[in-house]
């Protein structure tokens, strides 16, 4: 029985948006940062499950304990995938969502609207101690929106317009968002798969 999983990322929105999917679980779930762990893990993979993979395998040798990685990202039809991997280093690491949320809508000013679609994506995968490993992916389907809207959630939320709901991803109170998102469904995915072992 599995009572305490690090979760390889030093993301503080995605940490919260993971503890907060995963608040009934009777597993402990700690961030890098609690229990001091402050190291860059080369994402050299070509795949959102190869980068995943990567980062859970290093946290648990690092750490002795099972790890938990996601990879995860925004996958824009008419940019042929764009920024897919590269979500979070696209223009740059240090360049803010505002800029790369801009230059999403402005490379999207000619599209029409049946040419907006994208989707997050996210793998998130389960190294254990002995060697095993773990997969289980979910995605949210959606369509690039025309501005930047909305205070909740982080990176592309802002413009990520879902349809059904008549709202930006950002615009969702964050119960309604762990409902529907991609990680929300990889989450209870692999929660499956940990109650299980």
């Amino acid at each position: 029985m599995i009572d305490k999983i690090v979760f390889a990322t030093g993301n503080e929105g995605k940490i919260k948006e993971i503890k907060e999917i995963l608040a009934d679980f009777s597993v402990e779930v700690v961030s890098m940062k609690e229990m001091n762990i402050s190291t860059d893990v080369e994402e050299n993979g070509t795949t959102f499950e190869e980068n995943s993979l990567i980062k859970a395998r290093a946290i648990s040798k690092l750490t002795g304990l099972p790890a938990l990685a996601d990879d995860s990202g925004l996958e824009v039809d008419y940019l042929n995938g764009e920024p897919g991997i590269y979500s979070a280093r696209y223009l740059g690491y240090d360049t803010d969502y505002e800029y790369k949320n801009n230059y999403i809508i402005n490379r999207l000013k000619e599209a029409k609207v049946t040419e907006r679609t994208a989707r997050f994506v996210c793998v998130i995968s389960l190294v254990l101690p002995d060697g095993r490993e773990f997969v289980k992916k979910g995605v949210m389907e959606g369509q690039i929106g025309y501005e930047i809207k909305g205070e909740n959630g982080f990176g592309y939320d802002p413009i990520f317009y879902l349809p059904k709901y008549g709202k930006t991803s950002a615009e969702l109170s964050s119960d309604e968002k762990n409902k529907i998102s991609h990680r929300g469904k990889a989450l209870r995915g692999m929660k499956e798969v940990i109650v299980s072992l």
